[in-house]
């Protein structure tokens, strides 16, 4: 058996660590955050910070103070909606209120945690966007699976019984995304949907051996795949292969999905599936909760 069967590394005894803002967009994360974490058994950290940006400068002593009781306002408006998503009272939930800007801090965090969730909308508050561009760094950076939340989570059984949507691009950096992907399907109680795309070209015939592309790229993805249905059985499984632009299939299917999984790297070129361009454009096209989980 290979090390596809790995268990997610750090997945059950880290804590979840989602940054709020005062958007309305960054309570959609707190509420994803809470009710994954709950899926999990995870202890739920809620932070902010008093500074907004990536080198904010010190704040006056008076300025200071009236921030920090505004960012508390918003800690306590966030654990509201965190404990509304996940009732159980057993998950553990705490808040922190920093003073040094978010991004660093969140990278720092990703060292010991299980995910880090932001929303990914450039709303204001305070003055600045604290989580615009933070989103769109910390995906890059963080050193655990870092999850983008763009609208209010979905709370009935039809949207609960959608599957997990995960891009596959035939090589070991997609592994990490496939493991994760496998269990947040198994946990959520539904089916995996594993797609390869593999050419970004659209209605050509430019391959005279196309048939034995084919058979090369389903040999890969089910490569990809090996020892995973041992370990999740219980997690139905449905391959899909497309001839199209790894963007676009993965943005259509995610459309009726309720979740996406992609990995951060992954081959160069017009056959490359996840390379960095294509994860960025997924964060900002994707209309599902995105996951991005970084080949470390």
């Amino acid at each position: 058996m290979t090390d596809n069967t790995t268990p997610p590394q750090g997945q059950v005894d880290r804590p979840t660590i989602v940054a709020v803002d005062g958007s309305t967009v960054s309570y959609y994360a707190a509420a994803w955050a809470a009710a994954d974490a709950a899926l999990y058994r995870r202890k739920l950290c809620i932070v902010t910070s008093v500074r907004t940006g990536f080198g904010a400068r010190a704040l006056s002593a008076d300025t200071g103070a009236a921030r920090s009781l505004d960012v508390e306002r918003v800690l306590g408006e966030a654990l509201e909606v965190a404990r509304k998503a996940a009732p159980d009272e057993t998950l553990p939930v705490e808040t922190a209120l920093i003073a040094a800007p978010i991004l660093p801090y969140l990278i720092d965090r990703s060292r010991s945690s299980g995910m880090v969730v932001v929303g990914s909308r450039r709303l204001r508050a305070f003055g600045r966007g604290l989580l615009g561009s933070v989103s769109t760094a910390v995906t890059g950076r963080a050193r655990c699976p870092v999850a983008i939340i763009r609208s209010a989570p979905a709370t009935d059984a039809a949207s609960a019984g959608k599957p997990v949507l995960v891009g596959v691009d035939g090589t070991p950096n997609c592994i990490p995304a496939i493991r994760l992907a496998f269990e947040e399907a198994s946990r959520r109680e539904v089916e995996l949907i594993a797609l390869h795309a593999w050419s970004d070209t659209r209605g050509t015939n430019l391959i005279p051996t196309w048939d034995a592309v084919r058979e090369l790229e389903t040999a890969l993805l089910a490569q990809s795949l090996a020892g995973f249905g041992e370990r999740y059985p219980e997690v139905p499984v449905r391959r899909v292969l497309l001839r199209d632009s790894p963007v676009r299939c993965l943005a259509d299917e995610a459309r009726d999905a309720q979740l996406l999984v992609v990995g951060s790297r992954g081959r160069k070129g017009a056959t490359g599936m996840l390379p960095r361009s294509t994860t960025s454009a997924l964060v900002n096209t994707a209309q599902c909760p995105i996951i991005v989980v970084r080949h470390l």
